[in-house]
């Protein structure tokens, strides 16, 4: 901690985070946090190593706060109910920090994030929404990243005002789950022809 300013590195990913959802996402820079903290560049390398760091540190803080949501709505519950709760849940952040969420969707090094807790966290939620359907590993796979590409696709193209069409997205989203949850009931087994590919 830095005695003049009271900066820590989570306060400062934090604010990180704050000012993404004020200015966008591709506008944080080092020197706009350290403008919110009254402070020169240079005092925020001892807290982060440099932009990269930064916005890979707010990536994984949103991770973890969408992981946090998702996993309260989800407790307790399994099948459909459980992918309507982590489906809404998941929206929901998105369209209350769309900024902050995007961060998520930025490139990350694996050896630089590998065990992070909230990329550890987010698998094993959808493991367990996935496992109600009894999928084996390898549809698990494949119906995960159905799940992710719809809710992501879904809910960033309705933060951004994608949907500009008369029939509210409200109307849509159930049905939407209606049929995820329809093909995941249905989903396809892999065949001895398949594996052999």
């Amino acid at each position: 901690m830095s005695p003049r300013s009271g900066l820590t590195t989570e306060r400062v990913v934090r604010a990180a985070a704050e000012l993404a959802d004020e200015i966008g996402f591709d506008k944080l820079t080092l020197s706009a946090v350290a403008r919110h903290f009254g402070v020169k560049d240079p005092s925020l390398y001892v807290h982060v190593r440099n932009l990269h760091d930064l916005r890979v540190r707010v990536a994984l803080l949103a991770s973890a706060e969408l992981n946090d949501r998702i996993g309260v709505a989800v407790a307790g519950r399994a099948g459909k109910d459980a992918l309507v709760a982590f489906a809404d849940a998941y929206r929901a952040y998105v369209l209350e920090h769309p900024q902050r969420y995007a961060a998520t969707q930025i490139r990350m090094d694996p050896a630089e994030v590998a065990g992070e807790p909230a990329l550890l966290r987010s698998i094993e939620l959808t493991t367990s929404v996935l496992r109600g359907y009894g999928l084996a590993e390898r549809e698990a796979l494949d119906a995960a990243r159905l799940l992710r590409s719809t809710f992501h696709g879904f809910a960033t193209l309705e933060a951004a005002g994608g949907f500009a069409h008369s029939h509210p997205t409200d109307d849509s989203w159930p049905h939407i789950l209606d049929a995820l949850h329809l093909a995941l009931s249905n989903w396809p087994t892999y065949t001895n022809e398949d594996n052999t590919r």
